[in-house]
């Protein structure tokens, strides 16, 4: 078995507890009770808790030695001299599986122990199963078939999803009377892996308040499929080894990519 099926089926394995585990919680108002303030200072909701709590019953199983960077507990470590690091997010999308609307998913990427690279990230979509997946140099997959960015070149038809409302709506202004369409599905892992197949033009983000497990695996999939990922200047986007730094970030099928960054910036 190659390195790569290795990876997807541990990560398959780990998306599939975590669906198990919250399935009864589905679109209930216990799901989005908060239980505490997660290592990120954001609310961790009864669900995530969940899900993530299901997840680390696998990786104790597992044997090996890992690190974690998750969401909710923050580091956590396995064993001794981790193997490899895992970038978690048990639960993208948390108001939308408390309401019931099927756009939720589990972020994962996997990198060298001290995060020096990350070389395998997936996404699943866990409301219907659908799988986003790549591995570095190696193209990026949905369903196991291969996935490329959209060829549209011209902003004025781009779709885009955009956040940067209520404080940072200026910023996003101009940008917003420019393209055609405008999605906000309130999943941002599974809203990367739509720009890497192409189903989005671009992902915009201005708010600063993005972590390394939103999108660490995004990330990855998008520039397998042959899109550009940078900061909110145009500089590759670097992520820091920790789930406190926020981030800005610009994600594009690269055919408008500065005309993008010239809009956010004025």
């Amino acid at each position: 078995m190659s390195v790569s099926q290795q990876m997807l089926e541990f990560c398959d394995l780990l998306a599939e507890s975590a669906s198990n585990a919250i399935s009864d919680l589905v679109g209930t108002e216990e799901a989005f009770r908060t239980v505490y303030v997660g290592a990120d200072g954001t609310d961790t909701k009864l669900i995530d808790d969940v899900s993530e709590k299901a997840i680390i019953e696998i990786l104790k199983a597992d044997g090996r030695s890992i690190r974690l960077l998750s969401e909710e507990l923050g580091e956590v470590v396995f064993g001794d001299d981790p193997e490899f690091t895992i970038i978690l997010d048990p639960l993208d999308g948390t108001y939308n599986v408390a309401h019931d609307i099927p756009v939720y998913g589990i972020s994962i990427a996997i990198g060298e122990p001290d995060l020096s690279s990350t070389y395998f990230g997936y996404v699943r979509n866990l409301a219907n199963g659908d799988t986003f997946y790549a591995e570095s140099g190696k193209g990026a997959y949905f369903n196991d078939k291969r996935i490329y960015h959209s060829k549209c070149s011209s902003l004025n038809e781009f779709c885009v999803s955009l956040y940067g409302y209520r404080k940072n709506v200026e910023r996003t202004l101009y940008l917003c009377k420019k393209v055609r369409r405008i999605r906000i599905f309130g999943s941002v892992s599974l809203e990367l892996c739509y720009v890497a197949s192409g189903r989005l033009d671009a992902f915009v983000d201005v708010r600063g308040s993005l972590r390394l497990v939103d999108v660490a695996a995004g990330k990855l999939i998008i520039e397998e499929s042959g899109g550009i990922v940078t900061d909110g200047d145009g500089n590759t986007l670097k992520l820091k080894d920790s789930v406190i730094n926020p981030v800005y970030m610009i994600a594009s099928n690269g055919c408008a990519h500065s005309d993008i960054l010239k809009l956010v910036k004025r």
